[in-house]
């Protein structure tokens, strides 16, 4: 996070001069040091919604936390000047003024947004020996989105890719395909996941939160990833989703029973789902997503490249 904490820094500075107290862009000092009363504070909340959370500016390495002050004293930026204070004798006064925004970066599910909007699920489910591989630095590098042309092209970026279809789920008649709905989930539906989000007529149809209660939640198992949805995967290359990961799985076909152990950000990069088995492919990479209705987890990792927006806390 070194990078992510100077460039904070850097965009509080910044963001402060451009917004004038009396008539002059502040100066904030960037608290290299990162000193709990400095300007510019990095550190972690246990809960951005708890007001009485204390900002924890030690636990850099799961910083998800900013606080800024801007103050005007005689040492910096000059104190505020009075009007009707000097028939006083008060000619000026130092003030100050600070908030906090926070994200949360570890969340153990999801539920329906508040303002109706889907959740980014792919139902698509990864074991997680192969993803953890797969931040080892195991994998292909022969694709990478290109951000200023907003399109995946071949090339190298040192970021990893992995295969989610056809992987071996160790579910005869399975590949990974998972039911977040119904148990009678069509490719229809599956294919309206997959362009447009899990909605909240799903989740009540699954007939149980997307919550990682106790560590794990199970999740059904649809055989394997039909053609039938090549075209509503190939229209979201280069978008990111949220997938499942699966730390065991049991039964056959619709009756296979994934335990999903954590939810990871990634981005799709190629598709096809034609020819023979060993040619099928449905290509993604981590990617940072950005989601709404997200329920923090209160202890362990649940998510990794999967978080909220950012809001002012307080």
């Amino acid at each position: 996070l070194t990078n992510d904490i100077t460039a904070a820094r850097t965009a509080a500075i910044s963001y402060a001069a451009q917004n004038k107290v009396c008539n002059t862009g502040p100066v904030v000092d960037a608290n290299t040091s990162n000193a709990s009363n400095g300007d510019v504070v990095v550190g972690y909340l246990a809960n951005p919604s708890n007001p009485a959370s204390l900002l924890d500016s030690s636990q850099l390495t799961n910083a998800n936390a900013v606080r800024v002050k801007v103050r005007k004293n005689d040492t910096q930026n000059g104190k505020v000047a009075m009007f009707f204070g000097r028939a006083l004798g008060l000619n000026s006064v130092a003030t100050e003024s600070q908030a906090t925004a926070a994200l949360l970066n570890n969340l153990q599910g999801f539920k329906t947004p508040t303002d109706g909007t889907t959740l980014g699920i792919l139902p698509f489910a990864l074991d997680k020996t192969t993803w953890d591989a797969l931040k080892a630095g195991t994998g292909t590098d022969t694709w990478r989105w290109d951000a200023a042309a907003k399109k995946v092209i071949s090339g190298s970026d040192g970021i990893k890719e992995v295969n989610l279809f056809p992987q071996g789920t160790g579910s005869p008649g399975n590949r990974g395909t998972v039911d977040i709905g119904g148990s009678n989930n069509s490719t229809s539906d599956i294919a309206r996941q997959i362009v447009y989000g899990i909605n909240a007529a799903d989740i009540a149809a699954l007939g149980k939160p997307l919550i990682l209660t106790g560590g794990t939640m199970t999740l059904n198992g649809d055989t394997g990833i039909s053609a039938g949805v090549k075209d509503e995967l190939a229209s979201i290359i280069g978008q990111t989703r949220i997938i499942p990961i699966f730390q065991s799985v049991s039964g056959n076909g619709n009756n296979a029973q994934y335990t999903i152990c954590e939810w990871v950000g990634v981005r799709i990069l190629d598709v096809k789902l034609t020819g023979s088995m060993s040619s099928k492919k449905l290509t993604v990479q981590p990617a940072n997503v950005v989601t709404k209705g997200g329920v923090p987890a209160t202890s362990g990792t649940k998510t990794t490249y999967v978080y909220s927006p950012v809001w002012i806390v307080r």
